[in-house]
């Protein structure tokens, strides 16, 4: 496989990644941070310098936005042809750099080679479904009650739109803020998190840029752990950014929506999740157990959309209980370049603190620990509880790692009442021998998303991904991008003389 170039740094596969300068992408050139800092981003798993990144602030956020608005006019007036040929390049690009990238994503965010596969399958994939959005309808002719009027309702571009993406499936969250307004004729600023600068942002700037994205359409300012608010502040506050798109915790976003609100910003948000799998009485226990143990442990526990609460019949939770911890208890844990590995390091060694307070936490409180719960060199292990009472943070807050709660309901109606409970709303899962049911039980579940016989970790481009209540607002998929990061323009044209009264 040739040497490929990230921010003008070469890097070959198999060695020890260390790339000496990820710097921003502004107007179609790799530059340092106006103010010259940088800080060193880890490898999760070695705990050794994988990047020198960038530390950026508000005033290369501007700089980004003022070349993200001069390239406004001209991308959005682009041939449809151009936009198509530049995403499909892209596309395949990503398709080739297959090994690469899958070797980047571990070194900077602990993901093992099979949620790497998931991220690359979906990117490239959203890539080429995007390549049809720029021919795709882009208005309609409505009727007029006034005679001799033609009345047109266009869709446009909206203009600046900031990107804010999060670490967790850096790839495929990074790439879903940025493919669709790209394609609908927008231009982009996008902040990574500090965590995935490279494949949460140069990356995807470096595949469109040898695509041939003209300048300044996709822009990236990176900065340092701590200091995300002034770049990100600086993006909602200007007038030139005309949408958000959000990817985060629920904390955050909430933040972020009641800026935005100030300055009268649409945001998409697509925010935390404590998400249930519904185990009904009368499911095959062994597919149930299989779908459990992928939706809770897939990426170490670590997406938006893995199961956290298992919600088990009674008649069949001794049976399903000892099969899933048996097999929670033997899930490979370790280097995420092992494609045995199931389980690998978490983020950071915060992250890691912050799963061993809150298991210990609902221990003290009266939780029975069932398997896992102490902290395995930079890995947390599968971890399984049951009895978790109500006020431990573990029963009601987003936890990213791979711990499970386990609960017991007396049938359907009682588990659909302890999954509705929650002040989030993401997705959910149900598994049922009946179908119908778990179809008439999804249209009175409380989440965005429902997945009748699979667990809750599922994820295609063309979806209308996102959630309700705590969860967030609005909906990524390609099919839905056209409302999200276009504005209805209303125009007239009249065919004859229009008569005044005065």
């Amino acid at each position: 496989m040739d040497q490929v170039s990230i921010g003008q740094v070469s890097i070959g596969p198999g060695e020890q990644v260390f790339l000496e300068g990820v710097r921003h992408h502004i107007g179609g050139g790799w530059v340092d941070a106006a103010n010259g800092r940088t800080y060193d981003k880890l490898n999760p798993w070695t705990g050794r310098v994988f990047a020198r990144v960038a530390a950026g602030d508000a005033d290369d956020a501007l700089a980004a936005l003022d070349a993200a608005d001069r390239a406004f006019p001209a991308w959005a007036e682009s041939l449809p042809m151009d936009r198509q040929r530049i995403l499909l390049r892209a596309a395949d690009a990503l398709d080739r750099r297959r090994d690469e990238v899958r070797g980047l994503l571990a070194a900077e965010t602990g993901c093992g080679v099979h949620f790497a596969g998931v991220q690359l399958d979906f990117c490239v994939n959203l890539l080429r479904q995007a390549a049809g959005l720029a021919y795709a309808p882009a208005g309609q002719i409505l009727p007029s009650d006034l005679a001799g009027t033609r009345a047109l309702a266009m869709r446009r571009p909206v203009g600046v739109v900031a990107a804010i993406a999060p670490w967790n499936a850096s790839l495929v969250l990074a790439g879903r803020a940025v493919v669709a307004p790209i394609a609908t004729g927008n231009t982009v600023v996008l902040k990574p998190s500090e965590e995935a600068p490279l494949t949460g942002g140069a990356l995807w700037a470096e595949l469109l840029a040898d695509a041939g994205l003209p300048d300044g359409v996709l822009n990236v300012v990176t900065h340092a752990p701590g200091e995300a608010g002034a770049v990100a502040e600086t993006l909602i506050a200007d007038p030139r950014v005309r949408r958000i798109s959000f990817t985060g915790s629920t904390v955050t976003g909430r933040r972020l929506a009641e800026t935005a609100g100030r300055h009268l910003k649409r945001a998409v948000l697509q925010l935390g999740g404590h998400n249930p799998l519904l185990v009904l009485g009368d499911a095959d226990v062994g597919q149930a157990v299989d779908a459990a143990v992928y939706g809770a442990f897939v990426h170490s526990g670590q997406t938006c959309m893995c199961a956290r609460r298992l919600i088990v019949d009674r008649s069949i939770a001794p049976d399903f209980t000892a099969r899933f911890v048996a097999r929670a208890a033997e899930l490979p844990v370790g280097d995420p370049s092992d494609p045995a590995t199931v389980v690998g390091p978490v983020i950071n060694e915060w992250a890691l603190s912050l799963l061993e307070r809150r298991v210990r936490e609902a221990v003290d409180l009266g939780a029975r620990l069932l398997t896992g719960g102490l902290p395995s060199g930079r890995c947390f292990p599968p971890t399984v509880l049951t009895g978790v009472p109500p006020e431990a943070e573990l029963a009601f807050d987003e936890t990213f790692g791979p711990v499970v709660l386990l609960e017991e309901a007396d049938d359907a109606e009682d588990a659909l009442r302890r999954a509705n409970a929650s002040d989030f709303g993401l997705t959910a899962g149900v598994i049922t021998g009946d179908p119908y049911r778990g179809l008439d039980l999804a249209r009175r579940l409380r989440a965005g998303i429902v997945h009748v016989n699979d667990q809750p970790v599922n994820d295609e481009p063309q979806m209308p991904f996102g959630g309700v209540k705590d969860s967030g607002a609005g909906r990524f998929g390609i099919g839905f991008a056209a409302e999200e990061f276009t504005e209805v323009q209303w125009v007239t044209a009249r065919q004859e003389t229009r008569l005044y009264p005065f």
